[in-house]
């Protein structure tokens, strides 16, 4: 019988033949593919038995010295690899071109691996995850002309090697963490043509004056560099410079007038520092200038004349400055002009009549400033213009005929002018707009039929006018139409049933106008709802029950009219943020659950109407014989006396139990009770649990209560105490913390009504204590529960579907809340679990109404939020908006994931977000997942922390929206595409809906 061949021997042979086959320049790339992770299997053809690796994915040999082939590109652009630097590559010999840019490569770069790569000219590594220093080998490599390590995690100082470059041409450090000042020496880098070191957080330093020294420079990019001072004049020197950029910093004093100089300049940007000063002299001598960006500095002064006569000029921004005087005349004359953006400065006097008449004008934007005169006729005679604003002028006369026929028109914002006269026809109709703002003019005129032809209006703002007429029935045809304002004009006539048939409306507005008829009934298709005026007009009949059925809608006033019938109980399932049914003429009762404080202003001037507690509500039938005036005075004397008497025998029983218990009473007499919800329960009732066997948590305001009522359901309260301790030993007193955290809960929580909201039933107040009464969530604490031996509770499916719920309430508040509202504490303690697991997000005592999402952050005296989920802009800037929120609920998200505490002594001085960074950068993915989490979730576990490093990111612009959270969370499912169901079966309001951003 044939012995069996050992197994060591056969791998020998395996690895003999593969010698034989493959040279060594294979054998170093397969070493280096060995190293890297490969998810998506791009280097497949790397295999051993091939005979050549010149044909391999990303390989390319040249001939070389000796006619023979060699390995000299390698380029894995994209592949998204992960795991360290690959430094087997550096071990070609003839490698003069190495590319791993946008994959994951995860480790420090050492001196000893990258200087081998001694025939280097090309080393583009950026957009990647390398940590630690920049290696000062790089300078060491003789043939370099080409080092992009742009996009990257590096730390510290550019070393000081790097001003021996021998050849280097170009030199990218963007985007990453630098934080030392920009160093003199690179000024004696003689070869560059291209220096990028934008956006790092450098220390605030000078512009090294050596950068003059750079003759050959052809791109200078400063751009977000915590850069102070003056701009040195000898920049102006640079003769081969075509790009110059210098925006995002504090730079201070003027422009100098030597950028006259800068003879082969294509664009110069300077915006957003603090420059002051007149616009330089002597740029018409730039005659390759295409782009001039020096917004949001303090530059004022008049706009010099030879700014138009640059003769390739095509795009110039000079908004938010202080400029004065008049547009100067040249601006009709330039015949390259795309963009004209001088919104937010002092000009004054008309604009050039020819004005868009020489140039292939697309986007001109003169707002907040105080022009006067009549819009330029030949504004778009170039036939390419896409917008205009003119927003907040004194511009007056008639909007131009030729604007009826500018076909590319997408943008007319207009508003705030003293515009007259009739809309030509054509300009409602035009097939590209998307926002038609004509609000706060004095326009007339109807609306056109022809506004069926704006396919693609999204925005129709006609406030404040003096439009007049029937609203056409040809509005029905806007099917993108989301916003139409149309309050404060002398509309008439009543609403065309087509209105109700328009699938992305969002807000309607057509208030205080002579509007009539009855409310529209077939409105099924209002599932993007969320806010409805039809106050102050003339209609009739009664409330259409099909309000109630509108899933989004929060503000709903209908005041100032003439409805009659009842309130239809149905309202009762809208979330309303704002409600007002006051003056009309309705009858009958109130339904339970407006009830409350919080709706004590929505029905006034409703003499018919009647809050139904008793029982005794008179119907609106009811024809005031004598009897029915005599009999009710004494119902109401008898409901009076059994209420006191009542009230007395529970004040008498409550005293005496507490004295048999030898407890401290309070007077419950002076207790002030305010309902958000259809209560089943008194105050007393909750007054009678606050035991200390009750007690389910406690904080320094105050402890929780879990309170089981008579009807066996439980609620949770939260007491806050008044007491005289004083916050950090200072002014600031620990009880006004604590009433301010109850006005917060009370303000925010009163009216919100969302299912991953945790529901505030009602208050009570008291002189000495305030009790906050919510529903009870038997599961406690996501944090307390992720954190205890209980986490074993939690598998992915249940943390998934957590993450959602939460996602789903915080972009509820930031998107559909009016206003928007930001909680400020987003951590896992204040995410609550009902008995299946479902989230509320809960506890806003530090919530902050903001006056619009997606407009700039607001301060806060004081830093709000929990260690570990604090923003790092917010730390030091005390600067808050929704971006904030978005940063603790990723911390959330690497939490579920992980299983981990966002600040642990495991990290060392780290907390969880970086923690998982670093550990993902020197190791993988799977090293940071909660083992406790089964394997076979792992491709969805591994997106979601994918979610949550977004949401983390430092730079909040990078950080997503809510909405767009909530969007990326749908997407992890099986087919890696987004559920157009929510959990309750409905149609979610996120499926196919984009974010939309601001218009300016």
């Amino acid at each position: 019988m044939q012995r069996p061949t050992p197994f060591f021997i056969l791998l020998f042979l395996q690895l003999w033949a593969v010698g034989l086959a493959l040279n060594q320049e294979g054998r170093d790339l397969l070493q280096a593919k060995l190293g890297l992770y490969d998810p998506h299997n791009a280097l497949a053809d790397w295999n051993p038995n091939s005979s050549t690796p010149c044909n391999w994915t990303g390989v390319t040999c040249s001939t070389v010295s000796g006619g023979n082939l060699a390995v000299t590109d390698v380029d894995l652009t994209g592949l998204d690899l992960s795991g360290p630097f690959p430094a087997s590559l550096c071990r070609l010999p003839n490698l003069s071109f190495l590319s791993l840019s946008l994959n994951y490569i995860n480790s420090t770069l050492l001196d000893s691996s990258i200087s081998p790569c001694s025939a280097l000219t090309h080393l583009d590594l950026s957009q990647n995850l390398f940590v630690g220093s920049l290696p000062s080998a790089l300078s060491s490599l003789p043939l370099l002309e080409y080092l992009d390590v742009a996009g990257n995690n590096f730390t510290g100082a550019i070393p000081p090697s790097f001003a021996l470059f021998p050849s280097l041409q170009i030199l990218s450090l963007t985007a990453n963490l630098l934080n030392e000042t920009i160093p003199p020496f690179l000024g004696n880098i003689s070869t560059l043509r291209q220096l990028n070191l934008s956006y790092n957080p450098f220390a605030a330093g000078q512009i090294p004056s050596s950068l003059a020294n750079l003759t050959n420079l052809e791109t200078l990019w400063l751009a977000g560099c915590a850069l102070v001072g003056q701009i040195p004049p000898s920049l102006g020197h640079l003769a081969n410079l075509i790009n110059l950029d210098l925006s995002s910093n504090s730079l201070t004093g003027i422009i100098p007038d030597t950028f006259s100089g800068l003879a082969s300049v294509v664009q110069i940007e300077l915006y957003n520092n603090s420059l002051t000063g007149n616009f330089p002299a002597g740029v018409s001598n730039l005659t390759a200038l295409r782009r001039f960006d020096a917004a949001m500095n303090f530059l004022s002064g008049p706009i010099p004349d030879d700014v138009f006569s640059i003769p390739l000029l095509d795009s110039l921004h000079l908004y938010q400055n202080k400029f004065n005087g008049s547009l100067p005349a040249t601006a009709g004359k330039a015949r390259q002009l795309l963009e004209l953006r001088i919104f937010g400065n002092n000009l004054s006097g008309p604009l050039p009549s020819d004005l868009g008449a020489n140039s292939p004008l697309v986007s001109l934007d003169l707002s907040d400033n105080q022009l006067t005169g009549e819009i330029s006729n030949g504004i778009c005679q170039g036939g390419a213009l896409q917008e205009i604003l003119l927003i907040n002028n004194f511009f007056s006369g008639r909007l131009p005929e030729s604007l009826a026929q500018c076909q590319s028109l997408t943008r007319i914002r207009l508003s705030n002018n003293q515009l007259s006269g009739e809309v030509p026809a054509g300009i409602w109709g035009l097939p590209r707009v998307w926002i038609l703002e004509l609000t706060g003019n004095s326009l007339s005129g109807s609306i056109s039929p022809n506004i069926a032809g704006a396919a693609n209006l999204s925005n129709l703002l006609i406030a404040r006018n003096k439009f007049s007429g029937n609203i056409p029935a040809a509005i029905g045809s806007l099917l993108k139409l989301y916003e139409f304002s149309a309050w404060d004009n002398h509309l008439t006539g009543p609403l065309p049933e087509s209105i109700g048939l328009l699938p992305e409306l969002g807000q309607l507005n057509l208030q205080n106008n002579s509007l009539s008829g009855g409310l529209l009934t077939n409105i099924q298709s209002w599932r993007k709802l969320t806010q409805l005026n039809l106050a102050d007009n003339h209609f009739s009949g009664e409330i259409s029950p099909e309000l109630g059925n509108l899933p989004v809608l929060n503000y709903l006033d209908l005041s100032g009219n003439s409805l009659t019938g009842s309130i239809p109980i149905q309202l009762q399932n809208l979330k309303l943020n704002q409600f007002n049914l006051s003056n009309n003429l309705l009858s009958g009762p109130i339904p339970p659950l407006f009830h409350n404080e919080a709706y004590k202003s929505s029905f006034l001037g409703n003499p018919n109407l009647c809050r139904d507690l008793t029982g005794l509500c008179r119907s609106s039938s009811d024809n005031g014989h004598g009897h029915g005036k005599l009999f009710w005075p004494l119902r109401a004397i008898f409901f009076v006396s059994a209420m006191v008497l009542i009230a007395g025998v529970v004040l008498f029983y409550w005293k005496y139990r507490n004295i048999k218990r030898g407890k401290k009473t309070m007077d419950k007499s002076k207790w002030i009770l305010t309902s958000f919800h259809k209560l089943g329960f008194s105050e007393y009732e909750i007054l009678n649990s606050l035991d200390e066997d009750n007690v389910i948590g406690s904080g320094g305001s105050g402890k929780v209560y879990k309170v089981v009522l008579g009807n066996n359901e439980a609620v949770a309260v939260k007491k806050l105490w008044k007491t005289k301790l004083t916050v950090n030993g200072g002014g600031g007193n620990q009880d006004d913390a604590a009433y301010d955290a109850f006005e917060s809960e009370v303000e925010t929580l009163g009216k919100i009504r969302h299912r991953s909201i945790v529901k505030l039933w009602c208050c009570c107040s008291h002189r000495d204590c305030k009790l906050l009464v919510y529903e009870y969530m038997p599961n406690g604490s996501l944090g307390d529960l992720l954190h205890s031996s209980k986490a074993g509770l939690l598998d992915w499916p249940t943390r998934f579907k957590i993450a959602l719920d939460a996602a789903e309430g915080l972009c509820y508040l930031h998107h559909d809340c009016v206003p928007p509202i930001v909680h400020r504490d987003v951590k896992s303690n204040n995410i609550l679990l009902d008995a299946d697991f479902g989230a509320k997000v809960s506890d806003f005592g530090v919530a902050k109404i903001i006056d619009g999402i997606g407009g700039g952050p607001q301060s806060m005296s004081v830093i709000a939020g929990s260690c570990g989920y604090i923003a790092p802009e917010y730390a030091y800037t005390l600067r808050v908006n929704e971006k904030s929120d978005i940063y603790s609920f990723g911390v959330v998200i690497l939490e579920l994931v992980t299983g981990k505490r966002p600040v642990s002594p495991e990290f060392g001085e780290k907390d969880l977000v970086n923690w998982v960074c670093s550990t993902i950068q020197q190791k993988d993915e799977e090293s940071v997942i909660d083992s406790k989490l089964d394997a076979c979730y792992r491709e969805e576990i591994t997106k979601v922390l994918h979610v949550g490093l977004h949401c983390t990111s430092n730079l909040p612009i990078n950080r997503p929206s809510m909405r767009r959270v909530v969007k990326m969370l749908l997407e992890v499912c099986a087919e890696n595409k987004p559920s157009p169901l929510s959990k309750d079966g409905k149609l979610s309001p996120y499926y196919h809906e984009e974010d939309q951003g601001s218009a300016s």
